[in-house]
């Protein structure tokens, strides 16, 4: 792997994993020795992090880790409503329905994975990593998947500030069951209707576990 490769996906995880909370500022120098690059390739990484909006410049303070504000969820849901809706419709008319009843029979038996243990709640993670591929790969319009993964690299930044919430993420299972049984079913419009009911829980939990961890000035904006 190139170092330039090395550096931009060391830094993405931090960033998306809150290791690199919002605002902390990525000075070239110490990245570079942090990371163990020449000021080249770290260079180029952070200029990709700048092309994803991960980072930005701000003056007097060089590139910083862009913040994350109640508006900028409520932005990206907007995005993410007409973009996952619609690839839901697309997937219920496109897919391989062997792949979501396969799907479908492990997210009946998903619920045994957020039982509080670590291992067996990243099992569940891959699990909706790979039915977002299950959809990637099922819309065929690879205009639509650019769209739905460069908006994911935001998202997951979000759902990290509602991570521990087990009767959540166990909601969310089951939401999301809803929507691979009507995707195998080849059932648009109740696909895209399972979706916008599951962005709509996911929408109102975001919002809600934002309340403890943005600045007080964004809290305060937050609609009752």
């Amino acid at each position: 792997m190139r170092a330039s490769d090395r550096a931009y996906s060391t830094l993405r995880s931090e960033i998306v994993e809150w290791m690199l909370p919002p605002g902390t500022v990525l000075g070239e120098v110490e990245q570079a020795e942090r990371l163990g690059v020449s000021r080249t390739p770290l260079r180029e990484a952070l200029s990709r992090l700048v092309a994803d909006g991960l980072v930005a410049p701000q003056a007097g303070r060089g590139l910083v880790v862009t913040d994350i504000s109640i508006d900028n969820i409520r932005e990206l849901f907007e995005v993410r409503r007409a973009l996952e809706e619609q690839a839901a419709r697309l997937a219920a008319e496109r897919a391989d329905r062997a792949l979501f009843a396969t799907l479908e029979e492990e997210f009946h038996a998903a619920p045994a994975l957020l039982t509080g243990d670590d291992p067996k709640r990243r099992d569940y993670y891959d699990l909706v990593a790979r039915f977002d591929d299950a959809i990637d790969a099922s819309v065929a319009n690879p205009y639509l998947v650019t769209a739905l993964r460069s908006l994911r690299t935001h998202l997951v930044r979000i759902r990290r500030l509602s991570r521990d919430d087990a009767e959540r993420l166990r909601a969310a299972a089951s939401e999301h069951l809803l929507i691979v049984h009507a995707i195998r079913l080849g059932d648009p419009d109740l696909a895209a209707h399972a979706t916008h009911v599951h962005l709509h829980h996911a929408l109102t939990s975001a919002l809600a576990s934002a309340r403890g961890v943005l600045r007080p000035a964004e809290a305060e904006r937050i609609a009752p």
